[in-house]
């Protein structure tokens, strides 16, 4: 085998072990999400919303803003 072959395989070899350790560490350091407290929860609520669908739109209210 000539070596640039060798290198690139050898290359190849240490790429495809660092990308499976850090795929095997990555997976098993990952902890299990603790429930959230009340507080924690309210605030959240408050944040990004409750996730539930809006109200349905009543007959003749407008979409766009009014300006």
């Amino acid at each position: 085998m000539s070596r640039p072959v060798l290198f690139v395989v050898l290359l190849a070899i240490a790429a495809t072990a660092a990308s499976g350790a850090t795929f095997y560490l990555a997976k098993g350091n990952t902890p299990a999400s603790p429930k959230m407290s009340e507080e924690q929860r309210i605030t959240r609520e408050k944040f990004f919303g409750t996730g539930e669908e809006p109200p349905a739109i009543e007959k003749g209210q407008e979409m766009r803003p009014r300006w």
